[in-house]
């Protein structure tokens, strides 16, 4: 079921973070889940993607990476790893850079979100970030549809025991 490719064979014991995401039973397709390993074995990331039924392919990938992974440090102008994914996934050799970007509130039940939109070279792609008070950074980068508010309030902590390897 991941689709990672592995940097090591060292297989990841899990997350030690609750990973947010939406619940596997809310999603009308088919999900994946990966974790990005460490040389050391531990786990440096969650990513989720979900497909659509009928072969439609990769609609949304939302990744959760904990402070001091490597996935987290890009370059200026360069895409977050989750965007990256997308475009592997759906096979999209194009390069796609980040021209800009805006920070939002949000609210996500009680909690208020600062979202940063990232504006993409590749309009089809829809791609925020936004910090959680445990200093996890969820990014989500979703194809061919813009992501509105009403996704906050479909994301929900899944225990790190889902993620076992």
């Amino acid at each position: 079921m991941s689709f990672l490719r592995r940097r090591s064979s060292a297989t990841p014991a899990g997350p030690d973070f609750d990973v947010l995401a939406m619940d596997p039973g809310d999603w009308p397709g088919n999900l994946g889940a990966g974790l990005l390993p460490a040389p050391d074995g531990s786990c440096q990331g969650v990513f989720l993607r979900y497909d659509l039924f009928g072969g439609r392919g990769p609609a949304m990938i939302i990744g959760n990476l904990p402070e001091g992974s490597s996935a987290r440090e890009t370059a200026e102008g360069e895409i977050p790893f989750e965007v990256a994914q997308l475009l592997l996934a759906l096979e999209n050799d194009e390069e796609v850079t980040v021209v800009g970007t805006e920070d939002v509130p949000v609210m996500q039940g009680d909690n208020l979100l600062i979202v940063r939109r990232l504006k993409l070279s590749e309009s089809r792609i829809s791609c925020v970030q936004f910090d959680r008070s445990d200093n996890v950074l969820v990014t989500i980068a979703a194809w061919d549809r813009p992501i509105t508010d009403d996704l906050y309030a479909l994301l929900k902590p899944l225990p790190p025991e889902l993620f076992q390897g």
